[in-house]
């Protein structure tokens, strides 16, 4: 890993320039990540920009990111590395056609030749350790992975090193800089997490939630980004089965910009709220919000 950033000031820059806007907590353990070397594990719920933090630091620093998606059932094959067998088979069949392949030894040549690196699938770990190039892998929702993969990924961080039976160890030439996401579905292991720095990334607060939306939404104003802030926060504060996400916020503004809305009256949030939740129950008990609470509305919209 080369060092990109040369202090937390240089961090929330580089962040910044690629329109994230990062909060001390956030800029504070990307520094020590990249300067210690160590992943960073990060948790908060979901469309808080975790995933896009790690995406975004690769663009600040220019390097090459390497995306692990987890799901359950993930194994090595996928994560790691795996044999083209089809195109082992056909080298086998095309051998046995050949009069060359007679003698054992010739049998011998081509067993040796089936596990080179030309029939070897590199998958997003093992090709994040052989890049010769920097890179930021990401390893996406790692809590919905078994315990059995959990342990291999405990292993690749622990030396950022694979052994292949066939073809030894390979060592990372570069350390990449990794970022693993959780939605705290499930705890991780004490192990796993004491090998990583930890973030947490909750809801932003009022003024940077608005700053988001400015630097996110084409054509959005000052006065309307602060309106989609602030009833956003008061839409957080109900008793929701999953309460909006930035992602969600960001929809919403958009929505507004394109049918044209300068004023968010309790109608206009009424109307268009399908954007920010999407659980009936939510919904419902949204417009019953909206409605008994249309003077909230209004201050909200002209604070």
């Amino acid at each position: 890993m080369s060092f990109s950033f040369a202090d937390v000031g240089a961090v929330r820059k580089g962040l910044a320039d690629v329109q994230y806007l990062a909060d001390e907590g956030i800029t504070g353990v990307v520094y020590l990540a990249e300067r210690l070397q160590k992943p960073v594990l990060v948790e908060g719920p979901a469309g808080t920009g975790k995933t896009q933090l790690a995406k975004s630091v690769a663009e600040a620093i220019g390097a090459r990111l390497i995306r692990l998606q987890c799901y359950e059932g993930l194994d090595e094959s996928k994560a790691l590395y795996e044999w083209n067998y089809k195109r082992q088979l056909l080298r086998i069949q095309a051998e046995r056609q050949s009069n060359d392949a007679e003698s054992d030894g010739m049998w011998q040549h081509i067993e040796d030749d089936l596990f080179s690196e030309d029939f070897l699938l590199t998958r997003p770990l093992l090709e994040a350790i052989r890049s010769q190039d920097p890179v930021v892998l990401l390893i996406d929702e790692v809590d919905r992975v078994e315990v059995e993969t959990e342990a291999l990924l405990l292993e690749i961080l622990s030396d950022y090193q694979v052994s292949i039976p066939e073809l030894g160890t390979v060592s990372a030439s570069q350390i990449p800089l990794v970022f693993l996401t959780s939605n705290n579905t499930r705890e991780l292991s004490e192990a796993l997490k004491r090998r990583c720095l930890f973030l947490y990334i909750d809801y932003p607060n009022l003024e940077r939630e608005k700053q988001i939306v400015l630097a996110k939404v084409p054509g959005v104003g000052d006065s309307l980004a602060d309106q989609v802030a602030r009833i956003v926060r008061l839409v957080r504060q109900m008793d929701l089965k999953k309460a909006p996400s930035v992602s969600e916020t960001l929809d919403w503004a958009r929505t507004l910009v394109l049918l044209g809305v300068e004023h968010i009256g309790a109608e206009t949030a009424s109307e268009t709220v399908n954007i920010l939740l999407k659980y009936r129950s939510d919904i419902d008990k949204a417009l019953k919000e909206f409605a008994s609470c249309e003077e909230d509305f209004e201050v909200a919209s002209s604070s």
